[in-house]
């Protein structure tokens, strides 16, 4: 969140707990403000992905909100997790098909993903820097950016000293 320093290891080196409960009060204000619904189904998907710092995949989170009663059918998953993209609290990360909670304090913002292949966690990082980079380059070009994700792979501090 941005009160808080970034960790030297956005991997690992966190209060996972507090950083869940931040978003799930996030959520649960802007529904509120913004006049949209954050029905059982829709904040159970949402936790689902704030249980860990890897990003799932719909029929994954369909397995789990089906266990829970939720329902069997993929659209389910497929329309609680749109909602949650739609209204920023959740990323759809392309390298993996995957959805990934968004633990940025700010809805419209560029994150940046580091995706390790070895634990297969993922962490967001937000820079500044990198999003005036990439509008100055847009600007010069006369395109008007849309959607901006970008994604890194490669291997977290743990992985790496595994010597994965």
């Amino acid at each position: 969140m941005p009160d808080d320093p970034a960790p030297a290891d956005p991997f690992h080196d966190h209060d996972h707990g507090h950083c869940a409960a931040a978003v799930l009060r996030r959520a649960e204000a802007q529904a509120r403000d913004e006049g949209v619904r954050l029905t059982p189904v829709r904040r159970r998907a949402l936790e689902i992905l704030l249980e860990s710092h890897r990003a799932m995949g719909a029929y994954e989170v369909l397995e789990r909100l089906s266990a829970e009663g939720f329902g069997k059918q993929p659209p389910v998953a497929y329309r609680a997790l749109d909602f949650l993209v739609e209204q920023g609290l959740a990323h759809r990360v392309q390298r993996l098909n995957a959805y990934a909670a968004c633990l940025s304090a700010e809805r419209d913002h560029s994150p940046a993903f580091l995706i390790c292949r070895g634990c297969e966690q993922v962490a967001e990082a937000d820079s500044p820097e990198l999003r005036a980079a990439l509008a100055d380059l847009s600007a010069a070009a006369g395109f008007r950016i849309e959607r901006r994700t970008v994604e890194l792979l490669g291997l977290c501090a743990r992985c790496t000293e595994a010597g994965l």
